[in-house]
């Protein structure tokens, strides 16, 4: 009978003993202790005639994840940052090349990747060496927020073009669109009207625009570089190049609709070619005849005499429209910053523009646009000069690195944490776009500078100098740390 008792209690304390390895090692379920010899008696002596424990079938030990769910102990405490995630690592993740790279660019990245041996277009692989070499610090998926108007179909026409950039091309920029049109001296891009907003700003050159209202109010300016123009949605006018300058002028169009197209816009040729010449007669009270040689087709973009410079609205019972379509951002005194200079343009200072609002940002060689948001309208970028690097975090973590020279598109979802970095020995110009009428960002440095301290350091273990060298206000553009800054030699 002892002996059945002592060999009943053996094979407890090795289903004990087989359940307190198998647990992970942070389970929370006792380990079998030596107190467990106290079950049996110090009296009994081990006949030499029992044999070892029977073998234990793996079908009598609870599952893992059984054991996981086991209740966790009351007296655990918990884990200090270091213990619960490993520090973010110190991998160099500086941009590797430049565009103007003499040999050829590779996919390797430290230890990471291996040479190509098929082709590539060596000139786009230049251009986007986060993409083909990307830093350790992107991961997961994030939709492509890049397009190089150079790649966009033009339009070619007498005294001008036109190319556009859309969700057709670029399907991750669903709430705005962009068209970069020129036009020689006196071109006209005739009188229309679209179902969207227009904003404008003008790249080279000046241009001539009219305009009226609902209530019949006209409106005659000329804008000339780094000015803007906003027709709201319905409001027919016409733009004409001056020649002020020799070769005419270009400019950036956004409209605050990712599926725009120029192609779908209401033109006035257009619609009398499809009306019938007894119509237009009736309706301009007009004899039929003076219609015979009105265009059969859209002129979209034609050549004509430049405008005069001293030109007026045209005389008007009505007035003139109370605020204007027009705004000299160019007269505007930039904020000078640590690391460049920033220019806010929205309806507290363009009363008309209501669905558009923009900032004109430059930043010095090593400098960067500071780690921000945007907290409920997406970026739509364009940059005019120098080369830039923005990488996108998409949340859960999803991250992903673009390369940006002058000519191209940018698109940054609403929320996604960026930053603007200048990647070139010049200054990096662009703009940001937004469909709203206000401006608005979110700094990471002010925000952590007006966060309790202790609640910051407890989420990123940072001593108490980095800290108090926190920005209160926000830094907007910050210059170069003189460590760590990732330009390269262009």
């Amino acid at each position: 009978m002892t002996s059945l008792i002592f060999s009943k209690t053996v094979i407890c304390a090795v289903l004990l003993a087989s359940y307190g390895a198998a647990a992970p090692a942070a389970s929370s379920a006792p380990a079998v202790s030596s107190s467990l010899v106290s079950v049996v008696p110090s009296s009994i002596i081990i006949p030499s005639s029992v044999s070892a424990a029977p073998v234990i079938s793996a079908s009598a030990i609870p599952p893992p994840d059984a054991r996981s769910r086991a209740p966790p102990s009351s007296t655990a405490s918990a884990p200090a940052v270091s213990e619960t995630v490993a520090p973010a690592s110190d991998d160099p993740n500086g941009i590797l090349w430049g565009p103007n790279i003499a040999e050829t660019p590779q996919a390797i990245r430290g230890s990471l990747g291996a040479s190509v041996l098929g082709p590539q277009d060596v000139a786009i692989v230049k251009q986007n060496a986060d993409l083909l070499a990307p830093p350790t610090t992107d991961a997961g998926s994030v939709s492509n927020a890049k397009w190089p108007f150079s790649l966009s179909h033009n339009r070619l026409q007498t005294g001008g073009w036109a190319r556009q950039e859309n969700i057709g091309v670029m399907p991750l920029a669903t709430s705005m669109a962009g068209v970069n049109m020129r036009l020689e001296p006196g071109a006209v891009r005739e009188l229309h009207w679209h179902k969207t907003a227009e904003w404008a700003y003008i790249i080279k050159g000046s241009v001539q625009v009219t305009a009226i209202n609902p209530d019949g109010q006209n409106f005659l300016a000329t804008v000339n570089e780094g000015d803007l123009w906003y027709f709201p949605p319905g409001i027919p006018h016409s733009l004409q190049a001056t020649d002020d300058l020799p070769e005419g002028t270009e400019f950036l169009l956004v409209f605050d609709d990712g599926d725009f197209s120029e192609d779908s816009t209401f033109l006035l040729t257009d619609w009398l070619a499809h009306v019938p010449k007894e119509v237009l007669a009736k309706n301009f009270q007009a004899d039929i005849s003076a219609f015979d040689h009105i265009p059969g087709d859209e002129l979209y973009i034609f050549p004509s005499a430049p405008p005069p410079h001293d030109a007026k609205a045209v005389s008007n019972p009505q007035g003139t429209v109370p605020n204007p379509f027009t705004f000299q951002l160019s007269k505007v005194q930039a904020t000078p910053l640590s690391g460049g200079s920033v220019k806010v343009v929205d309806s507290t200072t363009f009363t008309v523009s209501k669905t558009i609002a923009a900032a004109e940002v430059t930043v010095e060689p090593g400098a960067m646009r500071e780690l921000h948001w945007h907290p409920t309208q997406d970026e739509w970028s364009y940059f005019i000069e120098g080369t830039g690097r923005v990488t996108l975090f998409a949340n859960s973590g999803n991250a992903r690195t673009f390369n940006y020279q002058a000519g191209d598109v940018g698109f940054v979802p609403a929320t996604f944490g960026h930053y603007v970095e200048n990647t070139g020995n010049t200054t990096l110009r662009f703009l940001e776009i937004f469909k709203t009428d206000r401006f608005q960002d979110i700094s990471l440095n002010q925000w952590l500078a007006l966060t309790p301290p202790e609640l910051v350091k407890a989420h990123l273990n940072l001593d108490d100098a980095t800290i108090a060298h926190l920005s209160k206000t926000k830094p907007v553009v910050i210059g170069p740390s003189g460590r760590g800054n990732s330009t390269s030699n262009n």
